[in-house]
């Protein structure tokens, strides 16, 4: 059938059992703590911090206000993921909020969230870096002017063409290129927190003098700040989609959390302080991309440098979050909650071609019909409503299953205050500025009720869908990851 439900699965996740006449395949534990660390950190510093500093300042109205913005985002990504390292010692399984709102909540909502996830939230993701990777690909070619929306769309489109041959052909390939430009990401932002550091030592604070003027203080405008800060810092969560192949997880989850996000948050916070030491509010307002401004005023003719650093860093974070895209819509499909063909793998290259190619193209729809901000502003809302559910599993687990063995607890405050956080998210922008678009997303979330029942819950699978299947599989050269024991 094209969609069945498959409690014990033959794919490379699922442990080996002799007793059964195939061999199952498991992934090694291969991930320690500073490759943890690299994971969290390097997915985390992607496009936000380069594309992000100027809507958060549009947003909240002065620099002071936007840099707390900046840090209340550190402090509520640090204790999202402390919540989530609780729930990957509890349930030891690859898949992050998919496989934590299956196994609490149960078949329906883990549905509706692989529905969601697959189809919007992971190509809306890609959509948003590979655009500003383009915005900053193409900058030094409309020197003092902003660059055309046609061209941008352009580029981010190749860029993911360019991602979707990369990661279908060769899994080593895609891998050797998150590290290299993990490398030129962490290089660029280095260059603007010592750079700004000398700007303040020569007395260029005029932006920080009467900082919190002009302050915006209405519930929406402080939510679609925090929704364009915490895209930045996105990622957060990114090691508990790989729990099976951590060493050591209840050790190294917890850690890796602790060391990554501090980092990254420092980090954030003086690459802010420098754009602002370079730049008046006004200033970092009207750049169309904020750290080319920064080279052209610092650099001078050395600017290039940014504008090529920034481009590969957002290549690089581009390729590393279509690279794991296909993990929850692998893990759904290994469930039964999504069509068989995208769990399979290419018979040759060994990569999942299917689930690749699915996000390549509604990441290409996105991108002719949507820009940055709003992609930004709906991934957020809809992360925020599914984060949400699956902390609120959490606390559900901490009160109801006390008894659980977990080798590590977080203080019951910290899921509340983000649960809190999430609600706040999902509806201040709702009650402050309602948008229609707000609606569709609500409705399309919903939409999946007509698909689950029918599909998943009595399983009615029409005859073509087998069909088209075979022919998929045959076109595409895939095949389940299975194979004999023999």
């Amino acid at each position: 059938s094209t969609m069945r439900k498959r409690k014990t699965t033959d794919s490379p996740h699922s442990s080996t059992d002799p007793s059964e006449g195939k061999e199952k395949l498991r992934l090694k534990q291969e991930v320690g703590l500073i490759s943890g660390v690299s994971l969290i950190a390097g997915t985390m510093i992607g496009s936000g911090i380069f594309m992000s500093p100027e809507w958060v300042l549009h947003h909240i109205g002065s620099p002071a206000s936007s840099l707390l913005i900046w840090a209340a985002c550190g402090l509520l990504a640090m204790f999202g993921a402390l919540s989530y390292a609780e729930l990957g010692t509890i349930i030891k399984e690859s898949g992050g909020e998919y496989i934590y709102i299956l196994r609490i909540f149960g078949s329906f909502p883990a549905f509706l969230f692989a529905y969601t996830s697959v189809i919007l939230v992971r190509p809306a993701g890609l959509a948003a870096v590979c655009l500003s990777f383009a915005e900053y690909a193409v900058a030094p070619f409309y020197p003092g002017c902003s660059s055309p929306q046609v061209v941008i769309k352009c580029t981010a489109a190749a860029c993911i063409l360019l991602l979707t041959i990369i990661n279908c052909l060769n899994v080593r390939l895609a891998t050797s290129i998150m590290n290299i430009f993990t490398a030129a990401k962490l290089l660029a932002l280095l260059v603007i927190v010592v750079g700004g550091l000398l700007l303040l030592a020569k007395g260029q604070t005029q932006s920080f003098q009467n900082a919190f003027q002009n302050t915006t203080a209405g519930i929406g405008a402080v939510g679609v700040a925090f929704y364009q800060g915490l895209w930045s810092y996105d990622g957060w969560n990114n090691l508990n989609y790989v729990t099976e192949e951590l060493k050591k997880p209840e050790v190294t989850l917890p850690r890796a959390v602790m060391i990554a996000i501090p980092l990254v948050t420092c980090l954030y916070l003086l690459v802010n302080v420098s754009y602002l030491a370079a730049m008046t509010p006004s200033e970092l307002l009207s750049s169309g991309a904020v750290a080319v401004t920064w080279g052209d005023k610092v650099l001078g003719s050395w600017a290039w440098l940014i504008s090529l650093s920034v481009a590969l860093s957002t290549f690089g974070s581009s390729n590393g979050t279509f690279f794991s895209g296909g993990r929850v819509c692998y893990i759904a499909a290994r469930e039964g909650h999504m069509p068989d063909i995208l769990s399979m793998a290419h018979v040759r290259c060994l990569t999942p071609s299917p689930a690749l190619l699915f996000t390549s193209a509604v990441s290409l729809i996105m991108i002719i019909s949507g820009n940055f901000t709003s992609i930004v502003n709906f991934f957020s809302f809809i992360a925020w409503f599914f984060y949400g559910m699956t902390i609120s599993g959490l606390l559900y687990l901490k009160i109801k299953k006390p008894e659980l063995p977990r080798s590590y607890k977080v203080p019951i405050i910290i899921p509340i205050i983000v649960l809190m956080a999430a609600v706040y998210l999902v509806l201040a922008p709702i009650i402050d500025q309602p948008q229609i678009e707000i609606l569709y997303i609500v409705l399309f979330i919903f939409s999946g009720i007509i698909l689950y029942f029918p599909l998943v819950r009595f399983k009615c699978h029409p005859r073509f869908l087998q069909r088209v299947t075979l022919h998929l599989q045959l076109f595409l050269e895939v095949a389940p990851t299975t194979k004999d024991a023999n």
